[in-house]
């Protein structure tokens, strides 16, 4: 069975990543749970870990849960986290542009160049769009668009004067700033966008409804274990709690406000 945390995984923080993956399959097997692997598998295609045959746990962003995952897994869970901008289970993004940069609304930002991750991220474009679209005219905003593969990418693209501004998950900033906080020096947050639900913790389609009640209740014991305090505080990781599908609509319901009117690419 493949276990895995691809989101949020910092190499800096891969020894807190990796304790609260092995505290996890501690608990899953204590809830009864089998065949689990012995540590957490390191996906280099996401989409293919989402959807494999035997996945047993994973995380993925919002947007791929309602759009490429839709009807092909099961949301198990959502985490809460601590980052600022975080509250219960949302979380928002901010908008960063450079310190001396001198745009001070999202106005400010009409013909500029943005840096996102993908076009598939709630964070670094949806949100994003959601956000200047109703400033836009004629279907556009910015003046071009720069797609960087990562938030971290997106960060040093603004911070180099390669784009003048970019769209960054709260807990994302968060954990950059405790792990590599020279990364964000020179950058300002702008402003905030709209919250949504946090990334949430996925299971195959496949996975039966015991098997799904054990793992929330390994997530549970983990959540509440002392010994995993560390890893969790090192990972922002406050508690978590189950939220029905719906509650994801929000994300599509960005989109497409966005694309109704007119405005169906940040770019």
């Amino acid at each position: 069975m493949i276990v895995g945390l691809p989101m949020y995984a910092l190499p800096e923080l891969d020894a807190a990543t990796h304790a609260w993956g092995r505290g996890l399959l501690r608990h899953f097997a204590s809830a009864g749970l089998t065949d689990l692997p012995a540590d957490l598998t390191e996906p280099t295609d996401l989409e293919a870990h989402w959807l494999a045959p035997d996945l047993l746990f994973t995380q993925t962003c919002g947007y791929p849960l309602t759009h490429v995952l839709a009807g092909k897994v099961q949301l198990l869970a959502t985490p809460c986290y601590s980052a600022t901008g975080c509250d219960g289970a949302t979380y928002r993004s901010y908008v960063v542009v450079r310190e001396d940069s001198g745009i001070e609304t999202p106005e400010g930002l009409r013909g500029k160049r943005v840096a996102y991750n993908g076009t598939d991220s709630q964070s670094g474009y949806n949100t994003l769009r959601h956000l200047v679209a109703p400033l836009a005219e004629h279907g556009r905003f910015f003046g071009s668009g720069l797609e960087t593969g990562a938030h971290r990418r997106s960060l040093a693209a603004v911070r180099r004067g390669e784009a003048d501004a970019a769209s960054i998950d709260c807990v994302s900033l968060a954990l950059i700033e405790q792990a590599a906080p020279e990364e964000l020096k020179g950058i300002r947050r702008l402003c905030p966008t709209a919250p949504a639900p946090n990334l949430p913790y996925i299971a195959s389609l496949s996975t039966s409804a015991e098997v799904m009640r054990r793992l929330r209740e390994g997530l549970h014991a983990a959540v509440n274990d002392q010994a995993l305090r560390a890893a969790r505080e090192a990972l922002l990781i406050a508690d978590v709690t189950v939220l029905p599908p719906a509650a994801y609509a929000a994300i599509p319901a960005m989109e497409e406000e966005a694309v109704a009117s007119g405005y169906p690419r940040l770019d």
